[in-house]
């Protein structure tokens, strides 16, 4: 069927075809009667798929390509959306009018009405929905005598569902559910849908997260043959395996992570030589010892791409037993892990390297807390008598320390010199009680000890990706480009206005430029505005078959390479790694190309599978902060403009809680919006709201259902 479907349709491809009606069609191929039916079925498949239209006389004719395309639609809560195209880099604009019934995640073919030749906006409309892109979602159940319906969590999704009283399946008012879709909302008609889980009730704890499980459809649970995989791996390391490896037993190996962390997959060890060089090894748990291709364990890291960090609980990539147990560098076990060796000068070069399959002992799993209470006392620097007990506890271990701050430094200096963006934009560390409600939110607070691991790490991973692209070897890159022109454009516009300037040509954007702004704003009340402003103007980083360097850290060569526990492309490059050590770097070329295939498969996988986690893990950052403002309503507090669109103005407070403070609740005068410089000016008075500007708020809502936070103005001067 599918040869005769390509027969047809190259057929219809052909220049010299004029366009025909079926019978004309079946007369041209030869066609026998008995076969006319399928012929015709064959044509109306071509139909649905957009490939071909027909025309009121019912003459086919193929579908004109650089008109009509195929995508996929992300629509937004204001129910407009853009088209990412297949195989292709540019996106569609689609207004709300012009969705034509496709929904969220939808497959569809949209037809190009406007296109900007050149200057990025194209505009389009759908034509055609060809394949639906979710059927279940996860809302809140709102019944009545005879009819129910469920309003959606996900806003996007444009319409309440429908449900009849015999598909309740139990479900009370006001309750978590998950709803299958049944019919899809056409022609002003709602969706319909029936109930197929009952999650529990708003309130109890637990339901916020496990609701969101659900509505991203992520994979709570391994399946019972991947789980049997991972129980029957033996913990224990034969000698035969030993007597392959590098043996760095005897070396002072540590760890070093927050308090909570469980799958501990890097350690490292640095000394001084003769020659007054450094020496790195930073040694990364050998997972692929363990997931061997094509086994169960394989199979579902795959389709999971990467672990996922909720604020209660974690979505691991790989089942316990290895995550935690076998794979983790657990502190006084040996253990298996890929090497590498790193020689570095004083001006942070690395002058040679290498990198071995090994087996390690770490000797103490160091926390954040306890490295910065040595550093602080290495620099000097006042400690408190807890502190200070926790220093005479390592105090045998002091050089070593000694010797990773130094070099941390030296490759801190060295990549700030090379124009690497250090973007102060701070994350949130949210605090939960036993039974997981948010009773405290504060700024995560970055220290020597984080930067520590930090330069190790960027260090390992861009010596590895130089090393295995010189080879050509079937590889995935970190790759993060330079920000488009347009953008840096409209970054200048506002930077303009408060002294600032990104410098560039056509020719060349360097990160050098954006550093140099960065630097100029460290410690001054425009700094956070302004990292968020160039996070913003940059594009997002992706995995990639094809080396395409890293602008963000301003590298020709990078790729994620010491979280194999975690991230899959680690694990594939763990698993090149190793396909080179063991054959001497004579890889054969079947492998070569079958790897390849691979790179590219799993680059676009772990891309999308790393969009989803970083959702969830916003959307449970929300949920949380929503659920600890809720007790807060008619409390004020100074914050900052954060940022200001054409429906208010987001205001951010110390503790990074960002609220919405709309028009209406900026008091009684009309303001009107200046796009251009992102200002809100008084119609009567002339009161200017900008970015970056101080302001004292009211919180008036926190709503965890709907991830909302709403602010007022407190101040009337």
């Amino acid at each position: 069927m599918e040869n005769k479907k390509e027969k047809v349709f190259g057929l219809l491809s052909d220049e010299s075809y004029v366009p025909m009606k079926a019978k004309e069609i079946a007369a041209l191929m030869c066609v026998p009667k008995d076969e006319y039916a399928e012929l015709n079925q064959i044509l109306n498949e071509l139909v649905d798929e957009y490939k071909i239209t027909v025309n009121r006389k019912g003459k086919y004719s193929i579908v004109d390509d650089e008109k009509y395309k195929k995508g996929t639609i992300r629509i937004n809560e204001k129910l407009f959306g853009f088209v990412k195209l297949e195989n292709e880099e540019k996106e569609i604009y689609i207004s709300a009018k012009n969705t034509n019934g496709a929904l969220n995640e939808d497959v569809v073919i949209v037809e190009i009405i406007y296109d900007s030749e050149g200057k990025n906006h194209i505009e389009g409309k759908v034509v055609r929905v060809l394949e639906r892109g979710r059927d279940t979602l996860v809302g809140r159940f709102e019944p009545s005598r005879n009819f129910g319906f469920v309003i959606p969590d996900d806003k996007r999704f444009g319409s309440d569902i429908f449900i009849s009283k015999k598909n309740f399946n139990g479900a009370k008012k006001s309750q978590k559910v998950v709803v299958k879709i049944t019919k899809y909302p056409e022609k002003g008609k709602k969706a319909e849908g029936k109930i197929i889980e009952v999650i529990g009730n708003i309130d109890t704890a637990g339901v916020d997260m496990l609701s969101l499980i659900k509505e991203y459809n992520l994979p709570n649970e391994f399946p019972e043959n991947v789980l049997d995989e991972a129980k029957s791996i033996s913990s224990n390391i034969s000698h035969e395996e030993i007597e392959k490896r590098l043996d760095l037993r005897d070396k002072t190996i540590f760890t070093i992570d927050g308090e909570d962390a469980k799958d501990l997959d890097d350690a490292v060890y640095v000394e001084k030589n003769s020659d007054g060089n450094y020496n790195l090894i930073v040694s990364i748990a050998d997972v692929s010892h363990y997931v061997k291709e094509g086994s169960n364990l394989d199979k579902e890291a795959i389709i999971r791409g990467t672990s996922i960090y909720m604020m209660d609980r974690v979505i691991p990539m790989l089942p316990k037993e290895l995550s935690n147990g076998i794979c983790s560098l657990n502190a006084k076990e040996d253990r298996l892990a890929i090497s590498v060796m790193m020689e570095i000068n004083h001006d942070g070069k690395v002058i040679s390297s290498d990198v071995k399959k090994s087996i390690i002992n770490v000797k103490e799993r160091m926390s954040y807390t306890n490295v910065y209470a040595i550093t602080k006392y290495i620099e000097k620097e006042g400690i408190s008598d807890d502190e200070m007990e926790i220093v005479n506890r390592y105090m045998e271990y002091l050089n070593n320390f000694k010797d990773m701050i130094e070099l941390a430094k030296i490759l801190k200096d060295k990549r700030f010199k090379d124009g690497s963006l250090d973007l102060d934009v701070p994350e949130s560390k949210i605090i939960l009680d036993e039974n997981g409600v948010a009773i405290d939110v504060k700024k995560y607070e970055i220290n020597l000890a984080n930067e520590i691991i930090e330069q190790f790490m960027l260090i390992a991973n861009e010596t590895i990706a130089e090393k295995f692209y010189w080879l050509e070897a079937p590889f995935i890159y970190r790759v993060h480009e330079a920000p488009d022109e347009e953008k840096i454009k409209e970054l200048n516009k506002f930077l303009f206005n408060m002294g600032y300037k990104i410098k560039y040509s056509k020719e060349n954007v360097h990160p050098k430029a954006f550093a140099n702004v960065l630097e100029q704003i460290k410690g001054t009340p425009e700094e956070m505005v302004i990292s968020n402003l160039i996070l913003r103007t940059l594009k997002v980083a992706r995995y990639e078959a094809t080396n395409k360097g890293h602008f963000g850290i301003a590298s020709k060569y990078y790729c994620h390479f010491t979280s194999p526990i975690r991230r899959y492309p680690d694990l594939f490059i763990h698993r090149i790694i190793s396909k080179y050590l063991d054959s001497n770097y004579n890889m054969k070329d079947n492998d070569i190309s079958k790897y390849s295939e691979q790179a590219v498969n799993y680059a676009e996988r772990s891309s999308e599978r790393e969009k989803i986690a970083q959702k969830v893990e916003r959307d449970s950052e929300d949920i949380k902060k929503a659920e600890y403002m809720q007790d807060k309503i008619g409390n004020e507090y100074d914050g900052v403009v954060s940022s200001i669109t054409s429906f208010g103005i987001f205001v951010e407070l110390e503790n990074t809680v960002e609220g919405l403070i709309r028009f209406e609740n900026l008091g009684d005068e009309y303001f009107i919006y200046n796009e251009e410089s992102k200002i809100l000016v008084g119609e009567h008075t002339g009161k200017v709201y900008k970015i970056g500007q101080s302001v004292k708020i009211r919180v008036i809502e926190a709503n965890k259902e709907l991830r909302r936070i709403s602010f007022e103005i407190a101040e009337n001067d």
